[in-house]
């Protein structure tokens, strides 16, 4: 809010505030950032495959190392062999169920953010005055060229009036 010859000018941001952070939540959440597009990102098959030696390492962490010591009698009965089969099983089987569980995770997590909601909330909660500085830094040279744009546009008006004038 700015004083102005004893009157006080609120700036755009301020008195629409909720409006634009109700926008521009509805845009993140559908345009920009939504949990559909987290969700075909996890999903992505090259995502798993970028997974799928650190997964393989701790499985074949697990059945050399944490199997042995909670079942030492399977240890006797299992060799690199059995193991190198059941790490590809438990493999094959993890490629197929990954990106089903991380689409039922997804979708639950779409319900427990609130992606919409929770933008126009902090957008809401943001304080006016830094609200309203950053946009003018990000655009202050639009905002430049539109001033220009006005004062240019001003004078020709100007222009021609003076010219209808002088020549009635």
């Amino acid at each position: 809010m700015v004083n102005i010859l004893g009157f006080k000018v609120q700036g755009v941001f301020p008195k629409r505030q909720v409006q634009i952070a109700s926008d521009l939540g509805k845009l993140v959440s559908e345009k920009l950032f939504s949990m559909e597009l987290i969700e075909e990102k996890i999903t992505d098959p090259a995502a798993l495959d970028k997974l799928m030696p650190l997964i393989e390492e701790h499985i074949d962490h697990f059945l050399r190392v944490k199997l042995t010591k909670q079942m030492p009698v399977i240890s006797m009965f299992i060799g690199d062999k059995t193991i190198n089969e059941l790490k590809s099983v438990f493999l094959v089987e993890l490629q197929e169920l990954f990106p089903v569980i991380m689409k039922n995770y997804v979708g639950g997590l779409k319900e427990q953010i609130g992606l919409e909601a929770m933008i126009s909330e902090k957008v809401g909660s943001f304080p006016p005055e830094k609200l309203e500085m950053i946009v003018y830094q990000s655009l202050k040279k639009e905002f430049l060229y539109l001033g220009l744009l006005g004062a240019t546009i001003g004078f020709v008006i100007g222009l021609l009036q003076l010219l209808i004038v002088c020549l009635i």
